[in-house]
Parts: C-alpha cells; structure tokens; sequence
C-alpha cells in the first residue's frame, strides 16, 4: 500500500485540510479587522454606513465569535483523532466545514469591500453546509458520548445558530444600502417580521432538537438587538419578547427532561 493510498484510509489528509481551513479563517478573520480591504472592518461598517440599519445587535454580540473559534478549533482537534478520521459522518462534516470556511473567508472581503449583494451570497454559501452538517451530526435525535456533545455538536449548534441570525442581518445590511423602500411597509415592520421569523426557526430547532446551546444564541443575539434599538419601542419589544419566549421554551424543556 503507497503512502498516499494509507493517508487516504486514514483520513489524515481530510483531518489536516480540515484544521488549516479553521485556521486560515481565524488568521484572515483577524488580519481583517487589523488591515480591513476596504479601509473599514465590519464593525467599522456596521457602526457607519450601515448605521441605521434596525436589526443589527450591540457591538458586545459579536464577541460570541471568539466561543465560535474555541468550538471550531476544538473539533479541529476532535476530528484529529483517527477514531474520528475513520468515521463516515465526522468526514462529511469535516468537508462541509471547509466549504464554509471558504466561503466566511469570501464573505469577509466582499462585505469589508462593500459588495453586500454578494456578501449574502457568500453567507448563504456559511449557512447551507452548516446545515447539513447539523443534521449529519443528528443532534437531538440520539444520544452519543460527552465528547461528541461537546467536541462536535455543540460548536456547530452554536455557529449554525450564529450564523442563522447574521444572515437575517445581512440581507437587512443588503436591502438597506440598495435603498429599498419595503414595498409599502415600514422598516419597522419588516424588522418584527424578521425577527419573529428568525424566532420561529429558533424555537423549531429548541423544540424538536432539544438544542439548548441553539437556543441560547438566539437570546444572545435577541437581547444584543433589543439593547441596541432601544429607542425603536416595537423592535426592543418584539426581540426581547422573542429572546423570552425562547427562554420559556428552554424552561420546559428541561422541566420534561427531569420528570
């Protein structure tokens, strides 16, 4: 058996290239907000141009980037081990990380370019693989070691979650720098929309799933909106009564686990 034809079984190249796309995301992550392409990071850009957009959260949300980097970086490591090299679902979630991966590090330098059009494109190139990651892991659906929990289903809960949520705000971002005028409704109601809708999706996934760490992101990210748009009583209402009605659905949640 040839070397490569080993690596192969192994899987050690699908582990290698899994952990440098992890980590070229993270560099190129960071070098963007030291040397943005275009002049401005994306907290530079949300603070700005994109300034009066109704959905976006306080800037203290975005810190959940660094628990996602912890998570990716510790399934980098996970999926390192040749248990988990040789498994059929660990491989196939390691190939769509890369791909989103890819597609975070496009997403970076069309948004910081202010291409905000293709940007949405690009996140929705994050959000598709990482689905099909989440179900391939089956979180909900059975039970599986401590490890797997956390080494696996959680990080990806918790960026699936995240990423779910700046979708909605970057197709708000691309709506609001085209000028749309919200075919006759307000950008105030297209904003409760929005985030009833996302809370919807939320609320599926914590009840079918049972995904608290999913949940969380969501009251996360909910509360970080309600905070920044304080002045706007319909949307500090609307996301604040969306973030506790998540947290409700938690409560019961874990009030059916310990019947």
């Amino acid at each position: 058996m040839t070397t490569s034809t080993h690596h192969s079984n192994s899987g050690l190249g699908l582990a290698i290239a899994t952990l440098l796309a992890i980590a070229a995301t993270l560099i190129i992550n960071t070098l963007s907000n030291i040397f943005p392409p275009g002049g401005q990071n994306v907290g530079e850009i949300a603070n700005t141009l994109l300034k009066d957009v109704l959905i976006l959260p306080a800037n203290y949300a975005f810190a959940i980037w660094g628990l996602i980097y912890v998570g990716l970086v510790a399934y980098g490591l996970y999926q390192f081990r040749l248990s988990q090299r040789q498994d059929p679902v660990i491989r196939r979630v390691s190939v769509l990380l890369i791909l989103a991966c890819l597609a975070q590090v496009a997403w970076i330098y069309l948004f910081t370019l202010r291409q905000f059009w293709w940007s949405v494109l690009a996140m929705l190139a994050i959000l598709l693989p990482l689905i099909g990651a989440y179900l391939y892991l089956r979180t909900g659906e059975e039970r599986v070691s401590r490890d797997r929990k956390w080494l696996a289903r959680i990080p990806f809960s918790v960026y699936l979650a995240w990423i779910a949520v700046a979708t909605i705000v970057n197709v708000a971002c691309a709506l609001y720098s085209s000028g749309w005028t919200g075919w006759g409704l307000s950008a105030i109601a297209w904003t409760v929309m929005m985030l009833v809708i996302g809370a919807i999706v939320a609320g599926l996934v914590v009840w079918q799933r049972r995904d608290r760490a999913f949940g969380l992101v969501f009251i996360w990210a909910y509360v970080a909106i309600a905070l920044r748009q304080s002045a706007v009583s319909a949307i500090w209402m609307t996301a604040g009564g969306m973030a506790l009605a998540i947290v409700g659905l938690l409560l019961v949640d874990k009030f059916q686990r310990t019947k």
